[in-house]
């Protein structure tokens, strides 16, 4: 179990904007990871009608730079390489909001492939056991 003062340097997402709040585990093709940020009325993705289910995406997305990063620490690499989020596909919502879902978030990343230009991940949410989100995201590299 990582907390994410144990991660948190090693990705982008800085102070609020990292959604998550640690993982369970990891290895080399996957990460299961926990939130309970999305009851913070303070949450920087929150609206007036407060957080929408599409925001679930990021946290996928967030889970991807954490696996890469965690993995790119294991290799010894020293920088972190920058990504760019370039596509979601097949994304499925289960709930409209997240904001009323009590208690923890369980967020896993499955990485489908990666080479030095970018990956290609799945990811899927659960609440109390019941997915509520899945999809397919790709992110890059940007050469330089």
């Amino acid at each position: 179990m990582l907390s994410r003062h144990e991660f948190i340097d090693l990705i982008p997402h800085a102070g609020d904007m990292c959604l998550l709040d640690g993982v369970v585990a990891f290895d080399a093709s996957a990460l299961h990871a926990f939130s309970t940020r999305h009851v913070l009325p303070t949450h920087p993705l929150r609206g007036a009608h407060g957080l929408h289910a599409l925001h679930l995406a990021e946290y996928g997305a967030q889970a991807m730079a954490v696996h890469g990063a965690l993995l790119a620490k294991e290799r010894g690499d020293t920088e972190p390489r920058p990504g760019m989020l370039v596509s979601l596909r097949g994304v499925k919502l289960a709930v409209e909001r997240i904001d009323t879902l009590e208690g923890r978030l369980d967020v896993q990343a499955e990485c489908l492939m990666a080479d030095t230009s970018g990956a290609q991940y799945s990811f899927r949410i659960a609440h109390d056991g019941v997915e509520i989100a899945s999809g397919r995201a790709a992110v890059i590299h940007p050469a330089g």
